[in-house]
């Protein structure tokens, strides 16, 4: 008969989840599924709606990357009003973006992936998490993580006007101009942040690289998957979070595709399942071919691994060194090993801090020039961001009115969606054998999706076969006499 093993909920995540896991007769996987039973259905909430309140509606869709939202709304706007935005406006967004990647990346590290490395893979289930962190690198670090992210977020605040749903962004421009005051603020903390981020990737080196059995797990073969790559890039195709072209690499290494983000259709399509709400990318002149990897297979990924993967190089030189170490340790590019999807998050802490930094120092940050009026609609707009979790694309159709007739996002964790499925079941086949199940090897398998940091509030687009709620009716003593 077999049995199945559901995980439910699934955990250390934005959104919810399960993983239903078949296992046959003979105690051997046959399958694993990550199913993802929520919807969020704002490509439709946006539909008669005027395009600018799309910042702030779609920062709605996740408490956990809202500013990637609001700065892929906002892009999408000055696209649609066909407006540049002054210099300093756009250093503004940036430093704001970075400052958002900065703490945002910190919290996956300290918070959500980390125990599963800090702690131990097969720890008690109860010592998986923060507070078990705390306790393995100490009070004093963990004390100096919430302080680094409340100030990061401050910031964040004073010049977006909200950390969880910024208001900041308008087409051709932002709302407020950073004054000196402000700026004096930001000096006296950019040095901070960035021994933070050399502090995290010391701690990353310390305790997961300098042990043998978790580097042989980021390397084993359960959690390695060979698929294509893509990911901003600016002039130099180093790693962007803010603007560029989209630029993929096939599971060589060579450069498959580099496109303007006005082109994405030419190059990304989208396949749905019937027992997920989530859509799965592909690339389009490679073709769906089901969930296997390989160069013959349309599967690729976004994320921090594959920012680095698709590029060739960073921007920055604390964040430079670090790629170059990562890549000498491993044995050059690209790399596979989905659990590297961690360490790649730690070298673009480096590069956000440093970038914050560079933005801080800028004298034309303070300039008051930080808006071109937009004047009528051209009826389409596309704006793009690197999300903390990886290409993030908003799409906007609008009447003679600018009222929205039309959205399409696209957002990483649907771009992962489908080298996450391989993950999950790969994982299961690797490690679960004889039909030995226990807590730690069902958070192993969980960790093959927490490496990407998915969001699936996000990435929900889908409602296959239409929606049948159903309606039980219990008398006064909780019998039920009738279901609808």
């Amino acid at each position: 008969m077999g049995k199945t093993v559901v995980i439910d909920p699934i955990t250390r995540l934005e959104g919810h989840g399960k993983i239903a896991i078949f296992i046959d007769d003979n105690g051997n996987v046959v399958n694993a599924y990550l199913q993802v039973p929520e919807l969020r259905g704002f490509e439709k909430f946006l539909v008669g709606r005027p395009a600018e309140d799309a910042p702030q509606i779609t920062s709605r869709i996740c408490g956990v990357c809202p500013t990637a939202h609001h700065t892929a709304a906002t892009k999408a706007l000055d696209d649609l009003y066909g407006v540049e935005p002054p210099t300093p406006a756009k250093k503004i967004r940036e430093l704001v973006y970075n400052l958002f990647m900065f703490e945002d990346h910190a919290l996956h590290f300290y918070v959500l992936g980390g125990p599963d490395f800090i702690v131990g893979p097969k720890a008690p289930k109860a010592e998986r998490n923060v507070f078990g962190v705390l306790r393995k690198v100490g009070l004093d670090v963990g004390l100096r993580v919430v302080k680094t992210r409340k100030v990061a977020r401050d910031l964040i605040s004073a010049i977006a006007g909200k950390v969880i749903h910024p208001v900041f962004g308008l087409p051709g421009g932002v709302s407020k101009q950073i004054d000196e005051g402000l700026r004096s603020k930001l000096l006296g903390v950019v040095n901070d942040f960035v021994d933070f981020a050399l502090f995290t990737h010391k701690v990353f080196k310390d305790v997961v690289l300098s042990n043998s059995d978790y580097l042989n797990l980021i390397l084993s073969d359960a959690y390695t998957h060979k698929t294509y790559y893509m990911g901003l890039v600016d002039g130099r195709n180093r790693v962007n979070f803010y603007d560029g072209k989209l630029r993929v690499v096939d599971p060589k290494g060579r450069e498959f595709a580099k496109f303007d983000v006005h082109e994405y259709l030419n190059h990304i399509a989208e396949h749905v399942e019937p027992w997920t709400y989530v859509k799965f990318s592909y690339l389009r002149n490679v073709g769906w071919k089901g969930f296997v990897d390989g160069e013959d297979s349309g599967i690729f990924s976004v994320a921090p691994l594959a920012r680095l993967n698709a590029a060739d190089g960073m921007a920055t030189p604390y964040a430079q060194a670090a790629y170059e170490e990562m890549y000498s340790t491993v044995g050059g590019k690209p790399i596979h090993h989905t659990l590297a999807i961690h360490w790649a998050r730690i070298i673009e802490m480096l590069q956000a801090a440093e970038r914050v930094k560079e933005l801080a120092e800028d004298p034309e940050i303070t300039d008051p020039n930080i808006r071109n009026m937009p004047e009528k609609p051209k009826g389409v707009g596309i704006g793009v961001v690197e999300a903390p979790r990886g290409v993030l694309i908003h799409h906007y159709e609008t009447d003679d009115r600018g009222i929205i007739t039309k959205a399409n996002l696209l957002v990483a964790t649907q771009h992962n969606s489908a080298r996450i499925a391989l993950s999950v079941n790969k994982a299961a086949k690797y490690l679960i054998k004889n039909g030995e199940v226990d807590e730690g090897i069902l958070n192993m398998v969980e960790m093959a999706y927490r490496a990407y940091d998915p969001c699936h509030a996000c990435a929900t687009h889908n409602l296959p076969g239409g929606f049948k709620p159903t309606i039980h009716i219990y008398d006064i003593r909780g019998n039920l006499i009738k279901r609808l």
